[in-house]
């Protein structure tokens, strides 16, 4: 009997949205530069499922088989991950450390689709896969067209499915460094979602709403506690000169954001949210930096997280 009563008391202390794992994430590379075999790519599935959506894809191959290695994916080789688990990319913005593991790894690649926002898709259509620059592999474009990938644009505040899934994907613009524009994805699985922003500057130093246009959005999801997570990059430290951000965050800088997003929904049900730090850039003593600022600066009592390459995150 006491070991039943232990039991409920441990349920009612426990949010049941946040100790079920609904979203599963293999972290192909994380940092923002330098190390080519450690771009930003995340994959995501619904946890238990094979069938991952690509969160940007600086890295893939090195990270497949890192991840390989970990013992993340077992009896499979990087082509069959590559091949058969990927059902689709999303790209936030057509930066090289975002979409180059997609472009060296498109030989190898099965029929997909690209999502993206069209300001996205449009660089990738007239910039990279043309036969000036690479073998043209998406099925529109510079002819002649290889027919591999497939563009398909996103609209603003526009939930689609992505095929092959259980997911749903919205997209909503970023700033990066005005007038250029990157992009959040919102991740649906039933009534759980997940939220991954790709660059962006903070809309102070931006001069921009997009994100408190975000924060509006999701407020309340995690009033409801259904928002798993949010992945959110912090490029620089806090000694980063404000007019060389290049559309990025600081320490400082992102929980101004946090602050913003914890005014709508509440900072006692901000604290269960994990928040995972993305795009750090990896020069000198960067990394050891921006963590000990984001400490510091945490007064909201966030779950900060740290994604590492090849290293399985479940939410």
């Amino acid at each position: 009997m006491r070991s039943f009563i232990t039991l409920l008391i441990s349920l009612a202390l426990c949010n049941i949205s946040f100790c079920q794992h609904s979203f599963k994430v293999v972290p192909l590379g994380v940092k923002g530069g330098i190390d080519e075999s450690n771009l930003s790519a995340y994959m995501l599935a619904v946890n238990g499922t094979d069938d991952y959506v690509c969160l940007d894809a600086g890295t893939l191959h090195a990270g497949i088989q890192k991840s390989i290695d970990a013992g993340i994916f077992k009896n499979v080789s990087a082509n069959d991950v590559l091949k058969r688990y990927i059902k689709g990319y999303c790209i936030s913005h057509a930066h090289l450390d975002h979409l180059s593991g997609l472009i060296i790894n498109s030989p190898d690649d099965t029929v997909k689709n690209i999502y993206g926002m069209p300001y996205c898709l449009d660089v990738l259509r007239n910039n990279y896969f043309t036969w000036r620059s690479w073998a043209n592999f998406a099925d529109d474009g510079e002819k002649p067209t290889l027919n591999k990938y497939h563009y398909l644009p996103l609209e603003e505040g526009k939930e689609i499915p992505i095929p092959q899934t259980n997911l749903h994907i919205t997209a909503y613009p970023l700033s990066h460094s005005s007038p250029y524009q990157s992009t959040a994805f919102l991740v649906r699985y039933e009534d759980a979602y997940f939220l991954y922003l790709g660059d962006t500057g903070a809309d102070t130093t931006e001069h921009s709403d997009k994100l408190k246009s975000v924060w509006q959005h999701i407020a309340p999801l995690v009033i409801a506690k259904k928002l798993k997570a949010v992945f959110i990059e912090v490029s620089y430290t806090d000694a980063q000169p404000l007019n060389k951000l290049f559309g990025h965050l600081t320490p400082s800088l992102l929980m101004n954001e946090m602050n913003v997003l914890s005014a709508l929904a509440g900072t006692d049900n901000m604290k269960p949210l994990p928040i995972a730090i993305t795009h750090i850039k990896p020069s000198g003593s960067n990394q050891i930096i921006i963590r000990q600022q984001l400490e510091q600066l945490n007064t909201l009592h966030l779950k900060l997280v740290y994604p590492e390459q090849a290293k399985l995150l479940l939410f």
